[in-house]
């Protein structure tokens, strides 16, 4: 199952449109006069190793030079928590994938097209320190290593590290609101600061929501928000929504992200009842909703509360819970004796 990075940075740069705005402020400026970002188009599959997909999410565009040459754009949208050494490496491997790929589709072509591999980095960190060229992984023998790294592969790939940009530098590059959001949103998601830097923003969530297509893209933030995010970025994000929206949209839209946590709950528990049997996975998802909900809804549970819901085994307890935590504004509306 995707996380919630992945579906939010999918989401947000999936669209070519978005995925132009990312290139544009990364690729170097010979290039970006050079394609006909018209073309730009992205392809389907994938070619990151299965065991990397919570850590990682891959791009693949396709678009023409002015000239009429086909160009490949490879984007590794990375959100694991710790800088990885060997990405030189892998991301060799991936862009040759990509070209076999290719080769398979066009096994007349006697040439190759041009394949430019981009990391978009945003762990929690710092910044990336990994090499960003395959020849400086290999240790090379001698005083003269010069003349050994002539005989190495030679690669390297482009870097857009979040982590090491201003928040002035994110806001002001050039890109459709939604981009703008996230950016800033995947540099300071992990990083602590981010219920403070919250409301600096309202002004581009309101850009957000008057797109064409800003009711979406706005419900998609505040789940991106509301799901990575600790009390203080829920109550920031809750404060910030209802400055954007009329108040009713706004208890619409945690609404809606309530009923959602129902089938991410069943899931979690379907998957928990596979290792530890079906009825205690369903009744602890079930028990992990009623908090998610009422931590959304700005309502406190003390630890011994925290531990009574995650204790219950009991379905029709849990699912009184559950309903009733849809509206409540305090913890006694939940839990049957507390005093009101």
């Amino acid at each position: 199952m995707s996380g919630p990075h992945d579906l939010f940075a999918r989401y947000t740069f999936g669209h070519p449109e978005r995925a132009a705005a990312e290139l544009r402020a990364v690729l170097p400026a010979h290039v970006v006069s050079e394609v006909d970002w018209a073309s730009l188009r992205r392809e389907p599959g994938s070619v990151v190793d299965p065991e990397l997909r919570e850590t990682e999410s891959d791009l693949l565009f396709t678009a023409r030079l002015r000239t009429g040459h086909p160009l490949l754009l490879y984007v590794l949208l990375e959100h694991q928590s710790s800088v990885d050494r060997w990405m030189a490496l892998r991301m060799l491997r991936y862009v040759v994938r990509q070209l076999e790929r290719w080769r398979q589709e066009h096994p007349k072509s006697e040439s190759l097209p041009l394949i430019i591999p981009l990391v978009m980095y945003h762990g929690p960190e710092g910044a990336w320190t990994a090499p960003r060229r395959v020849e400086d992984l290999f240790e090379l023998p001698g005083e003269e290593s010069e003349r050994w790294r002539a005989l190495v592969p030679r690669f390297e790939y482009l870097l857009d590290d979040l982590t090491a940009e201003r928040e002035e530098a994110l806001s002001t590059r050039s890109g459709p609101p939604l981009v703008r959001l996230a950016w800033l949103v995947l540099r300071y998601g992990r990083t602590g600061e981010l219920a403070r830097r919250l409301p600096d923003w309202v002004a581009l969530l309101a850009q957000v929501q008057a797109g064409p297509e800003g009711a979406e893209h706005l419900v998609v933030v505040i789940r991106y928000l509301l799901w990575v995010g600790d009390k203080a970025v829920r109550e920031a994000a809750g404060r910030v929504l209802h400055s954007v929206l009329d108040e009713q949209r706004a208890e619409d839209l945690m609404r809606s992200y309530a009923e959602e946590l129902i089938e991410q709950g069943l899931q979690q528990g379907l998957a928990k009842g596979r290792e530890e049997g079906q009825q205690q996975g369903l009744t602890r998802g079930r028990a992990e909703d009623v908090l998610r909900i009422l931590a959304a809804r700005g309502v406190h549970a003390d630890e011994a509360a925290r531990q009574r819901i995650l204790t219950c085994t009991d379905v029709a307890t849990l699912d009184r819970w559950f309903e009733r935590s849809l509206n409540a504004t305090t913890l006694a509306e939940v839990l049957d004796d507390l005093a009101q």
